[in-house]
C-alpha cells in the first residue's frame, strides 16, 4: 500500500465507517499511518464489534443529521472525507421513503456544509452504480449515461447526493469525487432484512435454509469485492484528475444469481435447494454490468480479487465471526 502514503499523518473522516466498506476502508487508512481515522456511525445497520481497534481510530457514535455531533467531528478538521453513511437500500427506501430522503438528502447536505466551512483536501461520496443507471442506460454502464427514470427512493437520493456534491464543486470549488459502487460484497457486512443478497445467502445457507431467488436466477450482477472497492476509494482520495468526476467502481464482470447461490451452498455444505419467488415490483433490472475504463484511466484501478476467491474470503469471515453474526442478524419471518 506504499502508493497511498499521502494519507500518512492525515486526519480522515469516514461516515458510516462501521459498515462493510467503511470498516475495511478505515482499517487500510489506519495501516497507512494516518494521524487519526474518525468513524462517525449511528450503528443503525452496523455493529461496534465490526470496527477495527487500532490506536489511531476514533469511533464516534452519532448521526449525520445531528448538528452537535457534526460540530464535534469537524472541530478536528479532517483533511479527507469519505462519505459512506446512507439509508440503505432499495427495499428499505420503498418502505421508508421519508427517512431515506432525510438521511441521503439532508444528511449529505449537512456534511458538505461542514466540509465547506472547515476546508477539505478531498470529499469522496459513495454513490450507487446500481442506482443512477436506468433501463434506458446502455450496458456496460458508462459514467455519462445516467438516468432520471428511476424505480426506488434510494436510487433517487443517491443521484441527489451526486447533484449536491457537484453543486459544492461548482460553487465552492470543493474537491469532490463521486464513487459509483457496484454490488459490493465481502467481510464486514452483517446479514439482515435490508442487507445485500450475498451476506443474507451465507446466513441462510449456514443455517440450512433454502436460498430465495426473486426471479428465475438468470439475472446477473456486477459483484465487486470490498478490497477492490477500498483501493479505488483510496485512489480517489489523492488523484488530482479524479476531482469533479463520477467514476464507476465495479468488477467489470457479471455473474448469474443462480451461479452465486450454488457457489454459496457448495462452500457451506448446505443441502437445501433454491426457493424461487416472484420478482419485487421495483426490481426492474435483469442485468447489471459496469464499464471500469474510466476508473482504470484516471485511478489505475484494476480489480484483483476474483469472484470465487471473494466468496471464499467472505465465508471464512462468516465462520470466524459466526457467534456475533448469528446474534446480530435481524430478519422478519
Amino acid at each position: 500500500m506504499s502508493e497511498f502514503n499521502e494519507y500518512q499523518d492525515k486526519t480522515v473522516l469516514v461516515t458510516g465507517g462501521a459498515g462493510c466498506v467503511g470498516s475495511n476502508l478505515t482499517k487500510k487508512i489506519s495501516e497507512l499511518d494516518a494521524k487519526k481515522v474518525i468513524i462517525l456511525d449511528n450503528l443503525s445497520s452496523a455493529y461496534e464489534w465490526n470496527i477495527p481497534r487500532n490506536e489511531n481510530i476514533e469511533f464516534i457514535k452519532g448521526d449525520i443529521l445531528d448538528e452537535v455531533v457534526l460540530k464535534r467531528v469537524f472541530k478536528q478538521r479532517p483533511s479527507h472525507i469519505f462519505h459512506l453513511a446512507a439509508h440503505f437500500a432499495n427495499q428499505n427506501s420503498v418502505d421508508n421513503p421519508e427517512k431515506d430522503l432525510m438521511v441521503n438528502g439532508i444528511g449529505i447536505l449537512k456534511v458538505l456544509q461542514h466540509a465547506q466551512l472547515t476546508g477539505v483536501d478531498r470529499f469522496v461520496y459513495s454513490s450507487s452504480g446500481c442506482g443512477v443507471y436506468g433501463l434506458d442506460s446502455k450496458m456496460p454502464f458508462e459514467e455519462h449515461d445516467i438516468s432520471i427514470s428511476l424505480h426506488t427512493p434510494y436510487q433517487v437520493t443517491k443521484l441527489l447526493g451526486e447533484l449536491y456534491t457537484n453543486y459544492f464543486n461548482n460553487l465552492y470549488e470543493m474537491p469532490i469525487v463521486n464513487a459509483r459502487f457496484f454490488n459490493v460484497f465481502g467481510p464486514g457486512e452483517i446479514p439482515g432484512k435490508y442487507r445485500n443478497v450475498i451476506p443474507n445467502f451465507f446466513y441462510w445457507s449456514m443455517t440450512n435454509q433454502a436460498l430465495p431467488i426473486t426471479g428465475d436466477g438468470n439475472e446477473t450482477r456486477d459483484w465487486t469485492y470490498v478490497e477492490d472497492i477500498v483501493k479505488g476509494l483510496l485512489a480517489m482520495g489523492i488523484e488530482e484528475k479524479a476531482i469533479g468526476e463520477a467514476i464507476n467502481l465495479g468488477s467489470g464482470k457479471d455473474h448469474q444469481v443462480i451461479d452465486m447461490a450454488n457457489k454459496v451452498n457448495e462452500l457451506t455444505g448446505n443441502s437445501e435447494d433454491i426457493a424461487y419467488r416472484a420478482r419485487r415490483d421495483w426490481d426492474a433490472k435483469n442485468k447489471l454490468l459496469s464499464s471500469i475504463d474510466k476508473a482504470n484511466d484516471i485511478l489505475g484501478y484494476k480489480p484483483s480479487v476474483s469472484f470465487d476467491d471473494g466468496l471464499k474470503n467472505t465465508y471464512n469471515w462468516f465462520s470466524d465471526n459466526w457467534d456475533n453474526i448469528e446474534k446480530c442478524a435481524e430478519f422478519e419471518y
